[in-house]
């Protein structure tokens, strides 16, 4: 085995491995969705044009301390609840949201996942400014 030739370790190559991993990375990155599927319809608030309508809108004030809809407390259930049967007549009634100071982003997000579920489509969020 001393006068035996050294074995020559078999040469692997690396294009087959960067052509196999680049054809996975374009397959997943053709093959995925960047779409947001759970996005939310809201309509900002303009500057430059007047107040919104307030007539016959619904207001749900986010505060620190509970939800509000038309001046009374409600639970997450009883405002979907509630809204859901307002809706029933004119499902395209507005639904006027207005985060209290204060109030976490999460906690507005959760509410308006609530209305939307609820069947509201005519959200509109009010700034600091809106009507009291």
């Amino acid at each position: 085995m001393a006068n035996s030739p050294a074995r020559r370790r078999p040469l692997v190559g690396l294009t087959p491995l960067i052509d196999v991993v680049f054809i996975l990375l374009l397959f997943f990155m053709l093959a995925s969705s960047f779409l947001d599927l759970h996005s939310i319809a809201l309509d900002a608030p303009s500057r430059g044009g007047g107040q919104p309508t307030m007539e016959g809108a619904l207001l749900v004030e986010v505060r620190t301390d509970g939800i509000r809809l038309g001046g009374q407390y409600v639970t997450p259930q009883g405002l979907a609840r509630r809204v859901s049967a307002r809706l029933e007549d004119n499902p395209d009634r507005r639904v006027l949201v207005r985060p209290a100071e204060g109030v976490s982003l999460q906690d507005a997000v959760a509410v308006l996942d609530r209305l939307t579920a609820a069947g509201a489509r005519n959200l509109s969020m009010l700034g600091g400014d809106g009507p009291r």
